[in-house]
C-alpha cells in the first residue's frame, strides 16, 4: 500500500463536525489537516483523538514568532504526535533553525509556508515584497532547505520550478487544489490534482471537493485514482 498523498483539510468550526467527517474516511487513503480555526475551538484533545483513530495529522498553524517561542511551539506539536507541522518561512533563518533544532529530523516532519496561495502580485506589492510570487517562493524555499527543514507549502503553479531546483526528498505540499468544475473560492494560485502531481507535488491538501461531497469517501477514492493514472 502506497502512502497517502492526499491531506484532507478539516476546515470546520467544531470538533463534532471534524470527527463526523473523519468517520467517513479511511486513514489508509488520506491524512488530515487541522488548521487554526479547528485547533482554536477543539485544541490538542481533537488532534490526539484523530491520531488514535489511525490518522496522520498535519498541524497547520504556521508558527511565526521569535525563534525561542516558535521552537517551544514546535516541540509541543511534536509531543502531540503529529505527522507534520509548519512554520512560516518569513520568520527568517534564526527562527527556522530554532524550529529544526526543536524537532530533529526523523521525528515529525517540519515544513515551511512560503507565500499563502491567496496572495497575488498586488498583495505582494502592498506589503513591500520585491519580485514576482515565483521568485519570492523560490527564495524562501531555498532558505527553508538550507535550514534543514523537510519541505515547503507552495502553490501548484510553483511546484514544477521548485522540483527542478530543490533537493530530491524535499517535500512539496500543495494547497489550492480544485477539481476542474469547482469554483476558486478564496484561492488564486490553484491547479487540479493530476496537474499538481505531474508537476512534482508530494502531497495535496484538499478541502471542499472532499468535505462538501455527498459521499466524502467516494470523492477521496476518485481523487486518489486521478493522481495515480
Amino acid at each position: 500500500m502506497k502512502e497517502p498523498r492526499i491531506i484532507v483539510a478539516l476546515d470546520f468550526s467544531s470538533a463534532e463536525k471534524a470527527l463526523n467527517l473523519a468517520t467517513q474516511l479511511n486513514p489508509e487513503l488520506c491524512r488530515l489537516k487541522v488548521g487554526k480555526e479547528l485547533f482554536t475551538v477543539a485544541g490538542p484533545k481533537l488532534v490526539k483523538q484523530l491520531t488514535r483513530e489511525g490518522f496522520d495529522i498535519f498541524l497547520d498553524l504556521k508558527f511565526h514568532d521569535i525563534p525561542n517561542t516558535v521552537a517551544k511551539a514546535c516541540k509541543a506539536a511534536a509531543d502531540l504526535g503529529v505527522w507534520m507541522m509548519n512554520v512560516h518561512a518569513l520568520g527568517g533563518k534564526k527562527m527556522l533553525l530554532a524550529a529544526r533544532e526543536a524537532v530533529p529530523p526523523g521525528t515529525a516532519r517540519l515544513i515551511a509556508v512560503t507565500l499563502l496561495t491567496s496572495m497575488n502580485q498586488d498583495d505582494l506589492n502592498d506589503v513591500g515584497l520585491q519580485g514576482e510570487p515565483e521568485q519570492i517562493v523560490l527564495r524562501l524555499a531555498k532558505l527553508t532547505q538550507n535550514c534543514g527543514l523537510d519541505g515547503v507549502v507552495c502553490s501548484a503553479l510553483e511546484v514544477s520550478s521548485l522540483r527542478q531546483q530543490l533537493n530530491t526528498g524535499f517535500n512539496l505540499v500543495t494547497p489550492g487544489i480544485r477539481l476542474e468544475e469547482d469554483s476558486l473560492d478564496d484561492q488564486k494560485r490553484v491547479a487540479t490534482p493530476s496537474t499538481a502531481i505531474k508537476n512534482g507535488a508530494d502531497y495535496l491538501v484538499i478541502g471542499r471537493p472532499i468535505t462538501q461531497a455527498q459521499d466524502p469517501l467516494l470523492a477521496l477514492q476518485q481523487l486518489n485514482q486521478s493522481i495515480t493514472m
